[in-house]
């Protein structure tokens, strides 16, 4: 399953975000994992997720992050529950907010993640500017 949380930059999505794998944790019944993309959450994810800064791993552009989320995966079948925080960022191209590429990205891990996966991104944008391939999972 994939979940967007939707909103612009101070709307509380990173708020959302943290409270639902620290919710996450205590609840699930496999591994829970946080992508960001640098360390200011590193105090308020509870230490029994396991917290990936993108920049340490050199994860950039959306072809990354599907590599990345898929080989997390592939090596641990007990993940069931992975959030990443500020997916457009990650995900950019020159500098630019990329709403197409993250259409693509979603398709293709709908398509390839098993059932039992939860993917929650955020996603700082107003939905008027999404395209139909992201909002379709909103």
């Amino acid at each position: 399953m994939i979940q967007l949380i939707v909103g612009h930059k101070g709307s509380g999505k990173t708020k959302a975000i943290v409270e639902m794998a620290n919710k996450a944790v205590k609840e699930s019944k496999g591994y829970v994992v946080v992508i960001e993309k640098d360390v200011r959450l590193t105090y308020e994810i509870s230490s029994a997720a396991r917290l990936v800064y993108s920049d340490e791993y050199a994860i950039a552009g959306y072809d990354a992050v599907y590599g990345f989320i898929t080989g997390l995966l592939a090596g641990n079948y007990d993940i069931k529950e992975i959030f990443i925080d500020g997916i457009l960022k990650i995900g950019e191209k020159a500098g630019a907010k990329d709403y197409e590429g993250l259409g693509a990205l979603l398709e293709k891990l709908y398509k390839q993640i098993p059932s039992d996966v939860t993917l929650v991104f955020t996603v700082s944008a107003d939905q008027t500017d999404l395209p139909d391939s992201v909002l379709k999972f909103s």
